[in-house]
């Protein structure tokens, strides 16, 4: 199966063997950072510097200011990934190593526009802001995370892209100093805590038939044996919601997140189609539970594999999920963390490319060759040779 490492442009610029290095694992493409979330990096092979710091979220190629002239809503640049056409860079190294190279775009998951625009952002049953979740169904952040695929993914020398969180954002975050876990939140809380409720969120629901004062306190309602401790989950996420929420008013919420997202994705996907050559592939990362949020988006696989070219998926849970609905020529990528470190399993990529094989994977994505350590990568490199062996 083809295979292809995560990459941030840092890790490759200002290294010049940062490309070959790459190449010399067995991969046959880099999956290569273009806008993407405020972090802490690790940088473990560079010759220059060990920690990179991402202030905010930022586009890492310079912005076209035609492409964003008149818009409310626009993206950040940045100081800190090697150039303001780190991206760029970055590509020219990794082409030259004989390695394709597809963008990864990061849409709806950015703490600075959140911070300068509290109106845009997720506002939870308890009036809570997000600052990190832009809401998905107000016009202005559609059209921002619309023009940023389109921009953000068919760089020059691009191949194809992958849509990180093109769709709901909510609760989770997966930065800063969390300190929320004091109270255990399954899926069912999770997707409780993450409706919205702005008011283009309230006027969607009433439009369906909810009074959304009554919604939002039913949701508070739903969410007091979660805080007390005296709700166990069961096996099922979605009917867990249901027993806390009550099916109506649980289907009523999905009906209007689904359709807010399937128009986000359709948009998304046909904007990056227009702005991009013949052959150009485009990618989601998708859970295929519609009601998900998060970075791994919740997706109808029949409805999002019709638009887009493949998915990217967690693991191999999800892949018999999806395999009914592929078309001929659709990806279906597993994604392996490789960074035992951060609790991945480089010593078992290739039984677990194996198993992702027999269950209708057709490429693997592994997370990420800039993070890992040389002995995380020395392990890599023998699976991938051992999988090329074994045809």
């Amino acid at each position: 199966m083809r295979a292809s490492t995560f990459v941030y442009p840092w890790d490759v610029v200002g290294d010049p063997d940062a490309a070959e290095r790459l190449a010399a694992l067995g991969v046959r493409q880099v999956t290569l950072a273009s806008a993407y979330h405020s972090t802490r990096a690790l940088t473990p092979r560079h010759p220059a510097r060990r920690v990179v710091t991402a202030r905010h979220a930022a586009v890492l190629y310079p912005p076209d200011p035609v492409h964003w002239a008149g818009r409310a809503l626009r993206p950040y640049t940045q100081d800190w990934a090697g150039g303001a056409d780190a991206y760029g860079t970055a590509a020219e190294a990794l082409r030259a190593a004989g390695l394709p190279v597809h963008s990864w775009v990061v849409l709806a998951h950015n703490s600075r526009l959140g911070d300068e625009h509290p109106d845009i952002t997720v506002r939870n049953a308890f009036g809570d802001r997000y600052p990190w979740a832009p809401c998905v169904a107000r016009p202005e952040v559609r059209a921002y995370l619309v023009a940023l695929a389109a921009e953000a993914a068919v760089r020059p020398g691009t191949d194809g892209t992958e849509l990180e969180s093109c769709g709901w954002y909510g609760l989770a975050h997966l930065h800063a100093h969390d300190k929320i876990g004091g109270v255990p939140l399954p899926g069912a809380a999770q997707y409780l805590m993450s409706l919205c409720f702005c008011e283009v969120c309230e006027a969607g629901y009433a439009g369906l038939g909810a009074d959304p004062r009554e919604l939002r306190a039913a949701v508070r309602t739903a969410l007091e044996p979660v805080w007390t401790g005296g709700w166990a989950p069961g096996p099922d996420e979605w009917a867990d919601v249901e027993k806390l929420l009550g099916t109506d008013l649980a289907a009523l919420t999905l009906d209007w997140r689904t359709g807010v997202a399937r128009d986000v994705q359709r948009a998304a996907v046909e904007a990056v189609r227009a702005a991009a050559p013949p052959g150009f592939r485009i990618l989601l990362h998708a859970d295929p539970h519609p009601h998900r949020a998060g970075a791994n988006v919740g997706v109808d696989p029949a409805h999002i594999l019709a638009l887009a070219d493949g998915l990217v998926l967690p693991g191999t849970d999800h892949l018999a999920v999806c395999a009914p609905h592929a078309r001929p020529g659709t990806v279906l990528a597993a994604n392996f963390p490789v960074v035992a470190g951060m609790g991945g399993s480089p010593r078992t990529l290739a039984a677990d490319a194996a198993r992702a094989a027999a269950l209708g994977a057709t490429e693997l994505r592994l997370y990420h060759a800039g993070l890992a350590s040389d002995t995380d990568l020395d392990a890599v490199r023998d699976a991938l040779a051992a999988l090329s062996a074994g045809g």
